[in-house]
C-alpha cells in the first residue's frame, strides 16, 4: 500500500459577511465543514463539485495559503500548522500550484525565464548559472525552447502559459502539486495535450496530485481516487472507477448524469 505524503483531518473554513439594509448584521458561510482527505505518493485524488462547492477554498487551506478555523495539514507526517516560519518556507518547496487562468498567473512584466526561476531564488537553491540550466532543462521538457526564456507571457497561447506555469511549480522538483482547474480555461483541443504532459511528468518526477475540476470527464482519465464536495463538505469518495459505475449519493448522480453518454461509459465498465 503506498504511503500517504499529504493529509488532512477535520478542515473547517468559515466565511464572515456583513448582511443587513445597513451592513450592521453578519453571517456566516462554511466553505469547508469537517474535510479530510489523504493523498498517497505517486497517485492522484480528484476533487470535483460545481463552482462554490468549496474546491479552491481546500487547496488554498491545504497549502497553508489561508488560515483554518479548525483542523490539520500534514506534510509527511508534520503538521503544518505547528511549523515556523522558517520551516513552513522550506515544506512549501515540495508543495506547488499549477493555477487555473495561466494568464493571470504570470506576472506580465517578467520574462519567461524569471518567472520559472523565481522560486529557485526565493528557496535560494544553486547559482546563476545552476538557475538559468534548471529552468532551461524545465521549459524543453514541458514542450518550450530556449528563446522562450527571453519572451513575456503576451508572447505566447493559452496552452503555452499554461505550459509555463507547470514549469515554474516543477522546477522545484515539488513532491505534492495541487493543479486548481488546470485545464479549463483552455480550448478542448489543448486540453488533452497538457493533460497528458500533466501525467507524463507525475510519472517522470514521482508527483503526486491534488486534482481539482468540475469536469467528470477529465477527471476520469486523469485520477486513481475522486472526493465528491458539496457546499463544503465531502459527499462521496473513492476509487474513480467504483464511484463512476455505482455513485452513492444523489449530488455525484447528478453530476454523473450530466456528463454526455456517461450511461453508456458506465454500462461499458461493469
Amino acid at each position: 500500500m503506498a504511503d500517504i505524503i499529504l493529509s488532512a483531518q477535520g478542515l473547517t473554513k468559515i466565511y464572515r459577511q456583513r448582511s443587513g439594509r445597513f451592513g450592521f448584521g453578519s453571517s456566516q458561510i462554511k466553505a469547508l465543514d469537517n474535510v479530510s482527505l489523504s493523498l498517497k505518493q505517486g497517485a492522484t485524488l480528484a476533487v470535483v463539485g460545481e463552482s462554490g462547492s468549496g474546491k479552491s477554498t481546500l487547496a488554498r487551506c491545504l497549502l497553508q495559503l489561508q488560515p483554518l478555523d479548525a483542523g490539520e495539514v500534514q506534510f509527511e507526517g508534520r503538521e503544518l500548522g505547528r511549523l515556523t516560519g522558517t520551516e513552513l518556507r522550506g515544506v512549501r518547496r515540495h508543495l506547488q500550484m499549477v493555477f487555473q487562468d495561466p494568464f493571470a498567473s504570470l506576472n506580465p512584466r517578467m520574462k519567461v525565464g524569471e518567472i520559472v526561476a523565481e522560486g529557485l531564488l526565493i528557496h535560494k537553491l544553486g547559482n546563476a548559472t545552476t538557475r538559468r540550466d534548471q529552468v532551461l532543462r524545465m521549459l524543453q521538457r514541458v514542450g518550450l525552447a530556449a528563446p522562450d526564456m527571453d519572451k513575456y507571457p503576451h508572447e505566447f497561447s493559452g496552452g503555452q502559459r499554461q505550459r509555463i506555469g507547470i514549469a515554474r511549480a516543477l522546477v522545484l522538483e515539488p513532491k505534492v502539486v495541487v493543479c486548481d482547474e488546470p485545464v479549463s480555461a483552455l480550448d478542448v483541443s489543448i486540453q488533452a495535450q497538457i493533460l497528458l504532459l500533466l501525467k507524463e511528468l507525475q510519472l517522470e518526477m514521482g508527483l503526486s496530485y491534488l486534482f481539482i475540476s468540475h469536469d467528470l470527464r477529465v477527471v476520469r482519465h486523469m485520477a486513481d481516487e475522486v472526493m465528491v464536495m458539496h457546499r463544503g463538505r465531502i459527499v462521496e469518495q473513492g476509487e474513480v472507477a467504483q464511484v463512476y459505475a455505482d455513485p452513492q449519493h444523489e449530488y455525484t448522480r447528478n453530476l454523473l448524469n450530466s456528463i454526455p453518454g456517461h450511461h453508456r461509459m458506465a454500462t461499458a465498465t461493469t
